[in-house]
């Protein structure tokens, strides 16, 4: 590599590049040797450059807190900048990153052009949330079921059953009330964590945005796991027959598995389950596909419909996932919590990601299970 090419190297980078060197020693002539301890010279001038940028900014950093009282004045090139385009810099991105860290948001409250004052909510960086928003739109899962965001405990009704409406002839003796029956399904938030070990090193060698980006798609990628999971269990454990605070799951077919079970399965949902899908594990998957195929492809199992993996499904599951209803009280935020002081003896820092929801299924007879 040339000089100007690794005085723009990061730390992670000078570090890879310094392996690669060290494989060729072994094998190199005194022009290589040469080459290869002009690029080491190169990269040492780096490292120290780098390390009087940091230190830099922790003056910067010093002088900012020192002066907390006195009003911030902002730069020619930034005056006029929003909150939005302030949170994208990379200025703002390591800053962030140092308060998921520590938790002390000092130097992101002074970097931003709004005030958002002791208390306030510090922005997120654009692409954070968009890594949590896409981990969720990934899921074929997640991205079926019905959500809203209300603080505490939600209460949502549900038909269990009604007759149909009357017809009243005019002048005619007065119809009798319909009996209607209605349940209540509460939806209680739980917090689902994901927890991520990283060794100082690396967290030492990345930005901050790389930073960022590691943990969070960790952090989210294992929560919407979860999720996925929970989505599956309340479904396998609803009754079959509704009470006052569950809706009804049908259950049909064999242990052994037939080849018309989602068939028979579908007959048993409400007519309001309409956009269905299959939800099965792999090994299941396997199983309904050998019996078409012992059927000579004269049958499609899954009736044409889509089907979505599941590890937990005991039971396949057929049925319409907006009939589950998710509550997120504080949105799709993932929440984070840093502790350096757990394994430190191991030299490892560990990540807790933490996101409250509360998921019931609330839609009567919008599934069916076939037997286990």
């Amino acid at each position: 590599m040339t000089r100007e090419e690794i005085m723009k190297l990061d730390l992670e980078q000078i570090e890879a590049r310094g392996k690669e060197l060290a494989a060729q020693i072994a094998e190199a002539d005194k022009e290589k040797l040469d080459a290869i301890q002009a690029e080491l010279d190169a990269m040492e001038e780096r490292k120290a450059q780098i390390r009087e940028d940091i230190e830099q900014r922790k003056k910067d950093m010093a002088a900012v807190i020192s002066a907390k009282s006195a009003p911030i004045e902002e730069p020619e090139d930034r005056k006029g900048e929003t909150k939005m385009e302030t949170r994208d810099t990379k200025e703002y991105i390591d800053a962030f990153a140092k308060y998921v860290k520590t938790g002390d948001a000092t130097e992101c409250r002074a970097l931003l052009t709004e005030n958002v004052g002791a208390t306030g909510t510090v922005a997120v960086p654009t692409f954070v949330g968009e890594i949590v928003a896409k981990r969720l739109e990934a899921s074929k899962i997640l991205a079926r079921v019905r959500k809203m965001s209300a603080g505490g405990n939600v209460k949502v009704g549900f038909e269990i059953s009604a007759p149909a409406a009357a017809v009243h002839t005019e002048g005619g003796n007065a119809i009798a009330e319909e009996a209607l029956a209605l349940g209540i399904v509460t939806l209680v938030p739980k917090t689902y964590k994901k927890w991520v070990a990283i060794s100082d090193e690396a967290l030492d060698a990345m930005s901050g945005e790389a930073y960022l980006r590691y943990i969070y798609d960790e952090v989210a990628r294992g929560i919407v796991k979860a999720e996925e999971n929970a989505v599956v269990a309340k479904i396998l454990a609803a009754p079959q027959t509704a009470d006052a605070t569950h809706p009804a799951v049908a259950k049909t077919g064999s242990a052994a598995g037939a080849i018309a079970d989602f068939v028979n399965a579908r007959a048993l949902l409400s007519s309001a389950a309409e956009d269905l899908v299959i939800i099965c594990t792999p090994a299941q998957y396997a199983t309904y596909r050998a019996l078409q195929l012992g059927a000579a492809y004269g049958v499609d199992p899954f009736d044409g419909l889509e089907v979505l993996f599941n590890d937990t499904v005991t039971a396949p599951i057929i049925g319409d996932l907006s009939g589950v209803l998710m509550n997120t009280p504080k949105g799709e935020a993932v929440q984070i919590k840093y502790d350096d002081m757990t394994r430190k003896k191991e030299d490892m820092v560990e990540i807790l990601g933490r996101h409250p929801a509360a998921i019931e299924v609330v839609g009567n007879l919008f599934f069916a299970k076939v037997a286990e």
